[in-house]
Formats: structure tokens, sequence, C-alpha cells
């Protein structure tokens, strides 16, 4: 049975098409990222039995999760409220 290749587009897509999708697939990485990590610390305090004491190296996990959470909050942040502040249609002028 022959492979059927996808259809083509009839026009290449615009730099800002590529853009749009540029920042959407790093939005989704990043937002796969942050809930994979935010879930295994939440699986970890509520199902795993925790000792009394906690250990050395939970404590250095911790400390080095929590620096991470918060880059990964603040770039998807910043990359999801910033997408339309720089760029502007070529079509269109300000009027005043």
């Amino acid at each position: 049975m022959p492979i059927i290749p996808p259809p083509r587009r009839e026009q290449r897509m615009t730099s800002e098409e590529i853009k749009a999708r540029l920042i959407f697939v790093v939005a989704c990485a990043l937002s796969l990222t942050f809930v994979v990590a935010t879930m295994s610390l939440i699986y970890g305090l509520l199902f795993v039995t925790q000792p009394l004491e906690v250990s050395d190296n939970d404590k250095s996990a911790w400390a080095t999760l929590q620096p991470l959470l918060l880059f990964l909050t603040g770039s998807l942040a910043g990359l999801l409220s910033a997408n339309g502040l720089k760029d502007k249609p070529k079509g269109k002028q300000d009027e005043q």
C-alpha cells in the first residue's frame, strides 16, 4: 500500500505565522514541564510515606526544585504576556 504524503500548502507561511507556532510550541513545552514537576511534588508529599525528620537529600531536592518552578512560571508568564506587545501588523498604520 503506497504512503500518501500530506497535501502541501499553496503559500508559504509568513514570519508572523511561524513565530506564532514557535511561541505555541515553547509555551506547551514549558507548561508540560511545569505540570509534571508540580504533580510529582504533590505526589511525593501526599502518597509517599515520609519520615518525621527531613533528610539532607530531600532538602537539597526541594532547594533545587523551588527556583526551577519559579523560573518556569516566570518565563511562561513573560512569554505569553509579552507575545502581543511587540508585534504590530505591517499593513496597519497608527492613526493620529
